[in-house]
């Protein structure tokens, strides 16, 4: 499921930088793009905080793309701001691999995944473990691209495409 580049090689542009994590700061929802055993796709929105390269949210197990990701753990996903007008919408995709925690990350992962909760109230690792219904996923990103409208005033190319960001 990894997208080709779009655009020029990543590059450490402060402005590519700056918007993607603008983006990745005030949207609170990414689309999380798995894959059944069958190959056919199914996409899911779920909320999500983010540390570093990990995005990470809280799933059932039972859940649709969670059984995906546990099967395949080559997802897509990408952040949008569905309320942007059109022509001027700004998303972060991704590549990476999706997994379940272990129960004996829980502690350390919990602490990395709530230390900025974006006003949810943090899970413990108690409560996603054991008899618990929900399991916390992360996606580690292999590579982020930032969406140019093909409008922008300087990246721009007359059509929509994805850039190459290198965010640490």
């Amino acid at each position: 499921m990894t997208v080709p580049p779009q655009g020029p090689p990543p590059a450490a542009d402060p402005d590519l930088v700056a918007d993607a994590r603008r983006v990745l700061t005030a949207v609170r929802y990414l689309v999380l793009a798995t894959v059944d055993a069958d190959g056919a796709p199914h996409a899911s929105p779920v909320f999500f905080t983010q540390a570093g390269r990990d995005l990470y949210w809280v799933s059932n197990p039972r859940a649709h793309h969670s059984r995906n990701v546990a099967a395949e753990p080559r997802v897509d996903a990408v952040v949008f701001d569905s309320t942007r007008a059109i022509g001027a919408g700004e998303a972060v995709y991704v590549t990476g691999r999706a997994q379940q925690v272990p129960d004996d990350e829980l502690a350390e992962r919990c602490a990395a995944a709530y230390a900025d909760a974006r006003g949810l109230s943090p899970f413990t690792p108690a409560e996603l473990s054991g008899e618990s219904d929900l399991r916390l996923y992360v996606l580690t990103v292999d590579e982020w691209f930032l969406h140019a409208p093909g409008s922008h005033p300087t990246r721009g190319a007359g059509t929509d495409r994805r850039l190459p960001v290198d965010l640490p």
